[in-house]
């Protein structure tokens, strides 16, 4: 009985220390995940835009630079996605605006279809460059639609941040070469 209360002592005695011991460990790694995503993003030209999206997306916390990328390139997906819907609507109830709205379907369109599948396979498949030339593409069909309207456009807001997620996708991969 005395060797049981003594190893009880011992193991329950120490508790505190152990749990203060993993408290820290589990910050320090959640410190150093925090910091890969804000080094990775000091390389980018939309520093807060980066940390941003990526801090809101856990799988960030557990990611090496070639996951944040991917991470980064979903999100342009996101929001191309959600730019090709708006103008969808814009088409439906603008007509007057319908060439330079179909325009920019297109461009959207081509994000989807090509650009984004060239970053995620060539990200998969270890081909940085041509995951960064997707990511380029991106950003570029954005811009492409924005001249289209030659000052007037209703989608700069979303052609804002489908190019400046693509650059910033672009620059993270950029750390891969």
């Amino acid at each position: 009985m005395k060797i049981s209360g003594t190893l009880t002592s011992i193991f329950l005695g120490h508790v505190p220390l152990l749990t203060m011991f993993l408290l820290i460990t589990q910050f320090s790694v959640a410190q150093s995940d925090a910091n890969m995503i804000s080094q990775t993003c000091k390389q980018t030209p939309y520093y807060n835009l980066c940390v941003s999206c990526l801090s809101s997306d856990p799988r960030s916390f557990k990611a090496d630079v070639r996951g944040l990328a991917l991470i980064m390139v979903n999100i342009v997906k996101a929001k191309a996605t959600m730019s090709l819907h708006f103008i969808n609507q814009l088409i439906q109830r603008r007509p007057g605006l319908k060439k330079p709205l179909s325009y920019c379907a297109d461009n959207y369109d081509a994000i989807l279809t090509a650009d984004i599948p060239e970053a995620v396979e060539a990200l998969q498949k270890g081909d940085p460059k041509f995951a960064q030339d997707g990511a380029n593409d991106a950003a570029n069909e954005a811009d492409l639609c924005e001249a289209n309207f030659h000052g007037k456009s209703p989608l700069t807001k979303f052609n804002k941040v489908v190019h400046d997620t693509s650059a910033t996708a672009s620059a993270i991969v950029q750390q891969l070469l």
